[in-house]
């Protein structure tokens, strides 16, 4: 293994039932992050999660669907991960974002 280069890791932490323009938040998020050219993204559903409000969410067998918590991560450059912030904060007006420092490793073989 070699690390190649420095990178920021973006996550970004909303509800199943968080909306933007209509559609879900996620993805609206996602759909932003492609068009701005991030290296990638993936959209994590929880089980079993709280947020602000300590309010429990869980998956549960007996319905469809709940409020359960969703994790957006994306990986890139400082300065496109910095760039994009602004865009997502609108998009995510209840969630929170955090940014991480990660070094980004290329198998070698």
């Amino acid at each position: 293994m070699e690390i190649d280069e420095m990178a920021l890791c973006l996550k970004i932490y909303v509800g199943e039932s968080d909306h933007y323009d209509g559609i879900p938040a996620y993805k609206a998020v996602v759909h932003h992050l492609r068009e701005c050219g991030i290296w990638g993204a993936t959209v994590t559903r929880g089980i079993y999660g709280f947020g602000k409000r300590s309010k429990l969410h869980a998956a549960s067998p007996l319905r469809l669907s709940e409020d359960l918590p969703i994790m957006i991560e994306a990986m890139d450059s400082e300065k496109k991960i910095l760039g994009v912030i602004p865009r997502v904060s609108e998009m995510v007006k209840g969630g929170l974002i955090t940014v991480n420092d990660v070094k980004v490793m290329r198998h070698i073989g």
